[in-house]
């Protein structure tokens, strides 16, 4: 067996996981939307504020490979963006929504292309070629229009979770039960 059929079977866990966090992440937005996006946003700002933290911290350590000012520059930056996130989340969702686009976009095209290179090895592929193309096209609506409400995107962000979880979850089984024959 070569090592990418051996790894697309481990993979099985891996999606199941992720079809199961995202099913709970896309009910909780259903029944709480504007709280979710307010949460998202506060969740990002205190990741982005500990990113910064620690890239603060890392210029005084002398085995990182970045200059000095790229890292304080990036910390300044990562610091400032989680203080107005935490302190102004209602404010920062709306940037943060071309950057959850542009997320998606990204993420559903390499979704796209991980389903063609297991077409041969996994039976059904074209069910994470579909979970990418929901990314796709959800990262292109909200390029589209930057004017849909913020309720409405999260929305919109836990129906293509819901999918994207069954999705997960169906790819997941199915490597799990292959690779029990």
């Amino acid at each position: 067996m070569n090592l990418l059929a051996q790894q697309v079977r481990r993979g099985g866990w891996t999606l199941v996981v992720f079809g199961v966090l995202a099913l709970v992440f896309a009910i909780a937005t259903l029944l709480w939307p504007a709280v979710s996006v307010l949460a998202m946003v506060m969740t990002f700002g205190m990741l982005s504020l500990a990113d910064g933290l620690v890239s603060l911290l890392s210029i005084f350590r002398k085995n990182v490979a970045l200059p000095n000012w790229v890292l304080l520059l990036y910390a300044l930056v990562s610091i400032g963006f989680g203080v107005l996130a935490i302190s102004q989340p209602a404010q920062m969702a709306e940037a943060m929504m071309w950057l959850l686009a542009l997320w998606l976009v990204i993420a559903g095209i390499a979704r796209i292309v991980f389903a063609v290179q297991v077409r041969k090895l996994v039976n059904g592929e074209w069910m994470l070629a579909l979970s990418g193309l929901l990314a796709v096209a959800l990262g292109v609506l909200f390029f589209a229009r930057p004017g849909i409400g913020l309720v409405t995107i999260a929305l919109w962000v836990a129906v293509g979770a819901l999918f994207y979880g069954v999705l997960q979850l169906w790819v997941g089984i199915k490597l799990l039960r292959q690779r029990r024959l």
